[in-house]
């Protein structure tokens, strides 16, 4: 029998009542963490994130119901319209996409970031960001809120490093369940090298591995792409 990928850990995952968060999560209790699932609805706990102080509530119930906090993963993202263009989308709008990603991350890792060194656990964070932190999409909320993240993974990566945690990202490519409508991109798929679409479960397979320490002990501050190879090419160019 081989060793188990995790042992006694307890995680919190955010956005995890649908897509990949979802698959996160179930992955994780597959493997048999304890999971304190976060979303809007339908999860462990309900919470807001884009309601300032929701952040710093979600750290403090996780670790009163968890006892210990040594897995967090941050999928929790409003939903995109493709409509919400840079001449388009609101004040509002853009708010909510910078609370949920950038501002609820960032003060989730920090609370369990803290957690993590004062009870010397050497834990591991896990954010969900994009390709589209490097490549524009039109729209300007979401790729600004995931570039951000990506360089908060970094900065949470290097000063907690020496406390033994590692923090990364994973990037998802053409994930359908995952925030991605296939159907309003005609002729992606000829795009990807690997010939088909991703699934939440590819991205939550890369995640395990991260987070494990059997293949991930030496992975931090890094952004994985988990997108069929589609980043090999400007898909965002239309083709004839």
């Amino acid at each position: 029998m081989s060793e188990a990928l995790f042992a006694n850990d307890s995680a919190l995952v955010t956005g995890a009542s649908n897509g990949i968060g979802r698959a996160i999560a179930e992955a994780l209790a597959r493997e048999g963490v304890r999971v304190l699932r976060a979303d809007l609805k339908d999860s462990d706990l309900d919470v807001d994130l884009s309601r300032p102080g929701e952040a710093k509530r979600l750290a403090a119930e996780a670790i009163a119901r968890l006892g210990r906090v040594s897995i967090f993963v941050h999928s929790a993202s409003p939903r995109r319209r493709e409509e919400d263009t840079v001449l388009e989308v609101s004040e509002e709008t853009w708010r909510a996409m910078q609370e949920v990603n950038l501002n609820a991350g960032f003060l989730l890792g920090q609370a369990l970031g803290r957690h993590m060194r004062e009870q010397k656990i050497h834990g591991r964070m896990l954010f969900v960001t994009s390709l589209h932190a490097y490549s524009p999409r039109n729209l300007p909320h979401y790729s600004a809120a995931k570039a951000g993240q990506t360089m908060l993974v970094r900065e949470f990566a290097r000063a907690l490093g020496p406390d033994g945690i590692r923090v990364n990202a994973i990037a998802p490519g053409a994930i359908p369940g995952g925030g991605f409508d296939a159907s309003k991109n005609p002729g992606l798929l000829a795009t990807i090298p690997l010939a088909r679409f991703g699934s939440p479960a590819d991205v939550a397979q890369m995640a395990l591995a991260v987070l494990s320490e059997r293949f991930g002990a030496y992975v931090t501050g890094a952004t994985i792409a988990v997108d069929g190879g589609i980043a090999q090419h400007n898909w965002i160019e239309r083709r004839g």
